[in-house]
């Protein structure tokens, strides 16, 4: 079967475009030779073609005299690639076997999936759609959380140099950037605030969806998923074809040159690409032996390993017959494989076992299936038209069949049978039959018949056939019918031949043949007669050599001969026509496995005549394609003897261009094969004997140099190749082979030093090697393999000592790497050899510092799970990290001016870091810092109690009372400034808590002395304030007496929070000071009542001047009875009582509504109308001998039941109101109310009874 690629028209076109470009190179001074031409080709063991127009294979060079230098160096360059291409091409060849017929190796369906890489312009790409969305250019809708966390993402991932160089190196793919999205949201999300009925894993999923649709951008999703679904299914598994194509692109085989050798190998042909492996595998036995005999070992470690590596070559090779026996015969084969050994590999057969190898006649079993397709039926003319006929077919020995009726006129059927049979001769019987019209007929009259006797070689169409007709019938019937015979697969050919033999086949007879296959190893040459299923005599073809021989004298019958030979025995054939010889020839040459190729006389002569080109028109087509190839210059490659070349030196290269292939193609692979090039390799080195640690020594160089190159190799697949070979150099025999080669265990160990040094270098540069943790699980992996490679052999660990050593100076190492290039990206640099300012010095320090966190906290996130099991190291290289960074702050604090307090917030910065970090916390860092502010913090502590001990001076020198917020001015500005300071020395967060707690002790004392000092000043302010004011009631509450008053108020408020220490004894600064305002507060209530009282006593003392029995109030009761008469005076004393009245309601509305405090205006409203009732009793005591005037009665009435009534409206209690001294001036200004209505007709309607009612007097 023809490559379904390749045609016969489409060769013939290929050869015009060879030929054109033979004669073009030859035109170009012969420097270029045509494929195959070289005499010295290693494994050159075919024919070798004259070119033409030559008389030599060998074109003629230009000489040396007549060629310039350049011209010599461009034809040595011509032919380095010449020898290269032929290399090439040799190497296809037998990758291509490996594809056509594996019996080793299955692609693998169980490794890891690889993702799908990203390209720089992919990259730039995912960078400009985040960046619209957060320009507001997308329809994307997203909270603000959601748009916070992707520009962070942007910002720190996405623009990272270090993802850049990902993916410059090949290892990134679009699941990094999700699953590092993924991670960098996880915790933000966990810190949101909880809300009811929306899950914070709803929130990720949905973050998620979005963060896919801003990646994916406008594509279309039904297109991407398809996309992914083929690269998925092609990274799976491969076809043939693909296979073919793959290591076309991978060797530079261009496509003609394919179907060349695709058609001349029989790669199509299941049983000569079997035969050839039973070729490779015998030559692989006999060169076993040579070396056996010969003594041309390689050099191992050891001597007594040479007889070792004879029997792993023969146990290998047994292993491939093993594996090659075991394949099934060819895909439906019925028959049960017979598990022999090769009959002439006498060193590795048991001579004992001989007899039981030999087949029998029962083992050779073939079953064939036959279609009999009757179509008509010609020249039936004596039967009426309307009479119904039917034939009947049968395969004799078996069940008859039927078809269906038809009338006499018109006999057509195109009826098939299917019979199945185990006679490679069977007959085949046709019946014509009509139907009896006669009424005692028990049977169908029979009109005629035709046996056949076909061949699976039997033409497949319809025929005409002449039947013999039965008695009574005239007509000279035909009929016209196909059989077809398929041919089973375990046959390989069949067909009549002459043969004689010496212990077979006695008599020169012409015979029916048939080539069974009864297992891979087994062949059987059978001979049958008509109608028996078992042979006649039969031929085991193990050890025969089949060959063309000329015609024998004294045999008559047959015209072309050929034999088969065997020590002891041979066997004569001949068939009628050349290309039936040449067919049983192929045959037969693929079952014997033998190494010596036939070569028909056909196509001898044409090899020796000088312009035979043309193939003979009886030769088969395979002969027709292996003609091409030899014209081509391919022949070379496909006779060539796989035993005569160094497969370890074609396997490295194959696996080097292999590895070249892979790493740049669509797939984020990290030097892992896909499961098609492991099969093809896999396969080669089974079939040609590739030791397997020299594949992995390989396979690790070429990694290693890709490594070093900058890309991304996977350390789990180091691990697994170094692993091999250490275990193999140790002699564990991973692969069951014992032997080690001095080679081996060389380049082993230059290899294991190589790994080290790459592996350092790779700890040395985790941040950088492995950036935000990428590919997963790859530092820690590299972690592994470091500790394997530091073992001396495969079963002593090293010490953890030992390792721990590497590490950490692989860590520190990595600090000054880390810091050096994190100054370099905060281009400190730019500032050297320039005047920079201290403020400037001191914003680049506290930018590097913000860096510097960053660092330290994306090594926690997406490292330190890698150095889990050396977390010390990881915290001594923080350290070193940090000590580094050490540096470059001392220099900026240097360069600030004195009490310059700027710097502070470098320290919460750097301390807000390392206090919430376990092993940071208190380290050598963290102490050096605090050395570095603690003197800092005093300085500052002492220089803001200085400047608020003097404001509070200068404020309250100047102090206004006006209202400000809850106190005055000063107050507002000192408890802000105390509060001010406490909170910053707070959020400090001191670390050493012995200091923190002195601090705070400090700033509480601190706060109570200065609130104390304000509390006193207050007191003298109140108290001058209060001498200073009226004594009359023209006094009014002044503002400042209640801004006063809410200074106090504000301090008791204020002293709970800035003097209140939780340290048991020394809460005493609260109890203090809480003390001291009640006290103040106090006298402050009493001072203001006294002024109350002094301004009733001026009152009371104006009504003394009306006491009974003095001139003034004689005189008094004298004018006003005189000019009442004459005009309308008003009542005596009225003005007096309303003006206290009114001062009285002035004073309480003022102070109800500008003091703060509800207790102290109601202490104060206590006091006051206490003391007022004490004052007015006292009064009226004092007169208890002498009877009221009545303008006194007026005027003290007025105010006793005026101040009755307000205090009780502002709320002070009846036990207060209705005291004893309230009831006794109750009760004496009612009996002198009494005693003066008596006396003087009446109080004008001034009652004392009203006292106690609700009236609307005011």
């Amino acid at each position: 079967m023809l490559d379904p690629s390749s045609s016969e028209e489409e060769g013939d076109e290929v050869v015009e475009v060879e030929r054109k470009e033979v004669a073009t190179s030859k035109s170009l001074g012969g420097a270029r030779r045509p494929p195959g031409r070289s005499a010295d080709d290693h494994g050159g063991g075919g024919l070798q073609p004259r070119g033409r127009g030559s008389g030599s294979g060998r074109p003629s060079s230009p000489s040396p005299s007549v060629g310039s230098d350049k011209e010599k160096e461009d034809q040595e360059k011509m032919q380095r690639e010449e020898e290269e291409k032929k290399k090439r091409l040799q190497l296809y060849v037998f990758v291509m076997r490996c594809i056509a017929y594996p019996f080793n190796a299955k692609q693998p369906t169980d490794m890891a999936r690889r993702q799908q890489k990203i390209s720089k312009l992919q990259l730039q790409t995912v960078k400009d759609r985040f960046q619209a969305f957060l320009n507001g250019e997308t329809q994307i809708v997203a909270d603000e959380a959601f748009i916070n966390a992707v520009q962070s993402y942007y910002e720190i991932f996405l623009k990272s140099d270090r993802v850049s160089r990902m993916v410059q190196s090949g290892g990134f793919s679009a699941s990094d950037s999700r699953e590092v999205f993924k991670k960098h949201i996880e915790k933000r999300v966990r810190s949101l605030p909880e809300i009811d009925g929306l899950s914070k894993e709803t929130v990720l999923s949905s973050w998620i969806a979005k963060f896919d649709t801003i990646y994916r951008g406008e594509e279309d999703i039904r297109k991407h998923q398809q996309r992914m679904t083929a690269s998925a299914a092609s990274e799976l598994i491969l076809s043939k074809d693909q296979l073919y194509e793959m290591f076309q692109q991978i060797l530079g085989i261009k496509k003609f040159e394919h179907q060349l050798l695709y058609n001349a190998c029989q790669l199509d042909n299941p049983d000569e690409q079997a035969a050839q492996i039973r070729r490779e595998l015998d030559g692989r036995l006999q060169m076993a032996d040579q070396i056996a005999r010969g003594g041309r070992f390689p050099r191992f470690v050891s001597r007594e390993m040479e007889a070792m590596y004879i029997e792993e070559l023969r146990s290998s090779v047994n292993l491939l017959m093993a594996n090659l026996e075991s394949m099934p015969v060819s895909k439906g084969g019925e028959f049960k494989l017979q598990k022999l050994k090769r009959g002439h590999n006498t060193s590795i057969m048991d001579m004992g076992q001989e007899d039981e190898n030999l087949l029998s006649k029962s083992d050779v079993v073939l079953s064939f299936t036959l279609e009999v397709v009757i179509m008509e039926v010609q020249g039936l003319k004596s039967l009426a038209s309307n009479r119904i006929v039917y034939c009947t077919m049968e395969v004799e020995g078996g069940h008859k069949l039927q078809t269906d009726q038809a009338e006499a006129s018109k006999p057509i059927w195109g009826t098939q049978g299917d019979f199945t049979t185990t006679q490679p001769l069977p007959a085949v019987k046709v019946k014509l039959f009509t139907e009896s019209t006669g009424v005692l007929a028990l049977e169908d009259k029979e009109l005629g018949r035709v046996v056949l006797h076909p061949t699976p070689n039997s033409p497949k169409q319809c025929e005409l056939h002449k039947m013999t007709v039965s008695k009574g019938c005239p007509d000279e019937l035909k009929i016209k019918l196909a059989i077809r015979m398929d041919k089973p697969q375990n046959m390989k050919h069949c067909g009549y031949l002459w043969a004689i033999g010496k212990n077979v086949w006695k008599r020169w007879k012409k015979r029916f043949f048939v080539l069974v296959q009864v297992s891979q190893y087994t062949f059987a040459m059978c001979s049958y007669r008509e109608k028996k299923a078992e042979p006649v005599e039969l031929l085991q073809l193990d050890g025969y050599t089949v060959d063309y021989t000329d015609p024998q004298p004294g045999l008559e019958g047959g015209r072309t001969f050929f034999n088969a030979v065997k020590e002891g025995d041979t066997v004569i054939f001949a068939s009628d026509d050349e290309q039936d010889r040449i067919l049983w020839v192929q045959a037969m040459y693929r079952a014997t496995g033998q190494s010596h190729k036939p070569v028909p006389p056909t196509q001898v002569q044409k090899l020796n005549s000088r312009g035979g080109s043309a193939p003979q028109l009886d030769a088969p087509i395979s002969q027709f394609y292996a003609d091409r190839a030899q014209k081509h210059g391919m022949d070379e490659f496909i006779s060539a003897n796989p035993c005569n070349f160094d497969h370890a030196s074609l396997f490295e290269l194959v696996q080097r261009l292999t590895l070249d292939h892979r790493l740049n193609d669509s797939y984020s692979c990290l030097g892992w094969f896909s499961p098609g090039q492991v099969f093809v390799l896999d396969e080669y080195c089974a079939r040609y004997g590739v030791r397997g640690c020299h594949r992995h020594l390989c396979y690790l160089s070429d990694l290693l140099e890709r490594a070093e190159n900058g890309a991304m190799i996977d350390p789990t697949l180091l691990h697994y190749s170094y692993a091999f070979c250490a275990s193999h150099v140790h002699g564990n025999r991973p692969d069951g082979i014992g032997t080690v080669t001095v080679e081996e265990k060389e380049r082993f160990e230059e290899i294991k030093e190589r790994l080290r040094v790459l592996l350092e270098n790779q700890i040395t540069h985790f941040r950088y090697c492995f950036p935000f943790g990428r590919p997963e699980g790859a530092l820690k992996a590299t972690l592994s393999l470091l500790e394997r490679v530091l073992m001396k052999d495969v079963v002593t660990p090293v010490p953890q000592e030992d390792v721990k050593a590497v590490i950490r100076k692989c860590l520190e190492q990595a600090a000054i790497v880390n810091y050096q290039r994190l100054s370099e990206y905060a281009k400190l640099e730019e500032n050297v050899g320039r005047l920079v300012t201290p403020a400037k010095k001191l914003e680049d320090t506290i930018r590097l510092s913000e860096l510097v966190i960053e660092v330290l906290q994306q090594n926690e996130e997406h490292h330190a799970e890698a150095f889990a099991w050396w977390s010390d190291l990881m915290v001594e290289h923080a350290e070193t990290f940090l000590c580094l960074y050490t540096a470059d702050m001392d220099a900026a604090l240097e360069i600030q001016p004195p009490d310059s307090w700027d710097s502070f917030p470098l320290f919460q910065l750097l301390n807000d870091f390392l206090r919430v970090d376990y092993n940071l916390c208190n380290g050598k860092f963290h102490k050096h810092l605090q050395d570095l502010y603690a003197p800092l913090v005093v300085r500052y502590v002492d220089l803001m109690e200085s400047s608020i001990a003097q404001s509070i001076h200068r404020g309250f020198e100047r102090e206004s009372w006006e209202p400000v917020n809850n106190g005055s001015a000063t107050s507002e500005d000192l408890f802000w400034k105390l509060d001010a300071l406490q909170t910053f020395i707070r959020d400090l967060h001191w670390p050493e808590e012995e200091f923190g707690k002195h601090l705070e002790t400090r700033l509480k004392l601190m706060s109570s002395d200065m609130i104390e000092s304000c509390i006193k000043r207050i007191r003298a302010a109140f108290e001058a304030k209060l001498q200073k004011s009226s004594r009359t009631t023209d006094f009014r509450v002044p503002q400042s007496i209640c801004t006063m008053f809410n200074v106090m108020v504000d301090a008791k408020s204020q002293s709970a929070k800035l003097c209140a220490v939780d340290l048991g004894q020394e809460r005493q600064y609260h109890s203090q000071i809480d003390h001291l305002i009640e006290e103040t507060v106090k006298e402050m209530i009493t001072l203001l009542v006294a002024k109350f009282v002094v301004i009733l006593e001026s009152v009371l003392s104006k009504l003394s001047r009306y006491d009974e029995g003095t001139l003034f109030s004689s005189f008094l009761s004298f004018t006003v009875k005189a000019a009442s008469k004459y005009v309308d005076v008003p009542k005596p004393g009225m003005d007096v009582a309303d003006c206290y009245v009114t001062f009285v309601r002035h004073s309480q509305d003022m102070l109800r509504e500008k003091v703060n405090e509800e207790i102290y205006v109601e202490r104060l409203f206590d006091q006051w109308y206490t003391s007022s009732m004490n004052l007015i009793g006292t009064w009226l005591t004092d007169r208890m001998d002498l009877q009221l005037h009545v303008y006194q009665l007026k005027i003290l009435i007025r105010i006793v039941k005026k101040k009755y009534r307000d205090f009780r409206l502002q709320g002070v209690l009846d036990s207060t109101l209705n005291c004893k001294m309230y009831e006794t001036i109750r009760n004496r200004l009612t009996l002198e109310e009494a005693t003066t209505s008596v006396r003087e007709g009446g109080m004008q309607g001034i009652t004392m009874r009203d006292s106690d009612e609700d009236d609307n007097d005011n």
